[in-house]
């Protein structure tokens, strides 16, 4: 999956902004192969007011989906209307999307926090107690390990 997405920095001038940005809007939204639209609207920065005002990510099933959309009708009347704005006022961007559900990355345990077969019948036998306390999962630890 990919996805377009267009970063527009702070607008000097708020209204003219909002015109534009939803005129554009209706546009971009008649473009064919969307299979997500999605808006951000920036509140803030941990590190002072953010250079980034507004977002817009438009997801797509290839490249060629993609490219097709841009290049539509409906694609170019878009173009034509983003470029009311200031240049330099948004950025234009392509990305891959890897984990479209939320997922998260499966982490390998360690080698020394997985607990093997022979540890197991080690544990079992009481033959090792440490063997016991060895966990496949180092996030599940408690901090007495």
């Amino acid at each position: 999956m990919l996805k377009f997405m267009i970063l527009f920095s702070q607008p000097e001038d708020a209204e003219r902004f909002e015109n534009v940005y939803q005129d554009f809007l209706a546009l971009a939204e008649r473009m064919p192969n969307i299979l997500r639209r999605q808006v951000v609207h920036v509140t803030g920065s941990p590190q002072g007011t953010p250079e980034i005002y507004r977002i817009l990510e438009l997801y797509f099933e290839s490249t060629e989906t993609q490219n097709e959309a841009l290049l539509s009708i409906a694609g170019q009347e878009a173009g034509k209307e983003l470029q009311r704005l200031a240049t330099g006022s948004y950025q234009l961007l392509h990305a891959d999307v890897y984990e479209e559900d939320g997922g998260s990355t499966p982490q390998a345990a360690a080698e020394e926090d997985t607990v093997t077969p022979e540890d197991n019948a080690d544990a079992a036998d009481g033959d090792s107690a440490e063997a016991a306390k060895t966990v496949s999962d180092p996030v599940a630890r408690s901090s007495a390990d």
